[in-house]
């Protein structure tokens, strides 16, 4: 199967074709569910979630990945939301935040059971209401991004464990 982006995904097992036959039933129905892709390291949910990209009408706009894992808390705030220059230590210029890059299209967010606590909070209330507001600013911004996020962790174990 080769899609937009050039990507070119072959499955062999049944249970991959599945996933693929649902990825195709789910781009059909011009859905904006947000989706959560779970598996160990290494089996391929970036390409997955690329994959449910180009095959939805949102193909023709960005396909934004924000690694969860890979930033402090504060950077990674800036990272989700963008920020205004001199709101912290380092912040020279105002940036735009991944989730305003991908307006119209696709985050992917990897690693998403590593995003602390505060985090979350600020993310929830941006899946309820499309609402971003880059770190030292008072503006609120609407954005219309679809939300395809991953983990390598149970998040339903990580819950009952606190």
């Amino acid at each position: 199967m080769k899609f937009k982006s050039g990507l070119v995904m072959e499955f062999e097992s049944p249970q991959m074709q599945e996933i693929m036959e649902t990825v195709q039933k789910l781009a059909s129905a011009r859905s904006d569910a947000k989706i959560l892709i779970t598996g160990e390291s290494g089996v391929g949910k970036e390409p997955l979630a690329r994959a449910i990209h180009d095959l939805s009408y949102r193909a023709d706009y960005p396909f934004v990945t924000i690694n969860c894992g890979g930033y402090t808390e504060t950077l990674l705030q800036s990272e989700f939301f963008g920020h205004v220059r001199g709101s912290f230590t380092g912040s020279y210029r105002d940036k735009p935040g991944k989730l305003k890059q991908a307006n119209n299209g696709t985050a992917f967010l990897d690693e998403i059971g590593d995003t602390p606590m505060l985090l979350q909070t600020m993310l929830l209330r941006f899946l309820q209401s499309g609402e971003i507001q880059k770190v030292g600013s008072d503006d609120v911004e609407m954005v219309d991004v679809r939300i395809i996020a991953a983990t390598n962790y149970d998040l339903e174990e990580r819950t009952r464990a606190k």
